[in-house]
């Protein structure tokens, strides 16, 4: 009998790959995604799909903006992914591939795809991703589909998504194409603008006090140089008041 991994056993798992400490305004969004993406691992009606991904990447990416040191942000999100025992660059490939497919779409026909993958032509791998998601009956829904779907119109027509009102248009189209919640794509939506602002605060205030920080150190520099600067020549009087 196969025993289900329980968060516990995922957090553990990422703390043994990444094993150096995370600044503190971080590692609530690092294990909130973990437990996250833990939840949706053990359920049975969840399955992994590209939009998934960009999600999970977007989010990562977006919220972990100005971490120092900068090469810890790749040990983390590698030590993510095997601690839900999934690839790194599966996540990332494929988050780039369907960004790629797109690349020179409109918002108009990027949210017609969302919306009915059966119509138009071109995006095969989004589009075919799209079309499994409507024909799923049993499809699981989360938040981190929904930051996909927000990331993937935000990518061609970021002006759409900034204005309330095209951006419940564009929802309300996506929302009833695949027989998801309004609701709770609107509700998913704004709660990760929200946070993303927050963070993007918080970011601020942390490069303002490493910045304040950087200069008290500065002045500590200069106010030992001086002081050292004196003594030595304090010591050459001296010893030139002996000579005489």
């Amino acid at each position: 009998m196969n025993t289900v991994r329980t968060v516990s056993d995922t957090k553990r798992a990422f703390y043994t790959h990444h094993t150096r400490p995370i600044n503190s305004i971080y590692r609530r969004v690092v294990e909130e995604l973990m437990v996250e993406m833990h939840l949706l691992s053990v359920n049975v009606d969840f399955q992994y799909d590209p939009v998934y991904a960009l999600g999970v990447v977007s989010s990562f990416d977006r919220f972990m903006e100005g971490y120092l040191p900068e090469a810890d942000k790749d040990s983390i999100f590698t030590a993510l992914c095997q601690a839900l025992e999934s690839d790194t660059n599966v996540y990332r490939n494929d988050a780039t591939a369907i960004l790629d497919e797109i690349g020179d779409w409109s918002g108009d026909a990027v949210v017609a795809l969302l919306s009915d993958p059966n119509e138009g032509e071109g995006a095969h791998r989004l589009r075919d991703t799209i079309r499994k998601v409507s024909e799923n009956t049993k499809f699981k829904y989360s938040r981190l589909f929904a930051i996909g779907l927000y990331t993937l119109i935000v990518a061609v027509d970021a002006q759409r998504m900034e204005e309330e009102e095209s951006r419940d248009r564009a929802l309300e189209s996506v929302a009833q194409g695949l027989s998801l919640s309004l609701e709770k794509l609107q509700k998913d939506t704004e709660l990760y603008r929200s946070n993303l602002e927050k963070m993007k605060q918080a970011q601020a205030v942390l490069k303002d006090m490493r910045e304040a920080e950087r200069k008290k150190r500065q002045e500590r520099a200069l106010q030992k140089e001086a002081s050292t600067s004196s003594q030595s020549e304090d010591s050459t009087e001296t010893a030139a008041e002996s000579t005489d």
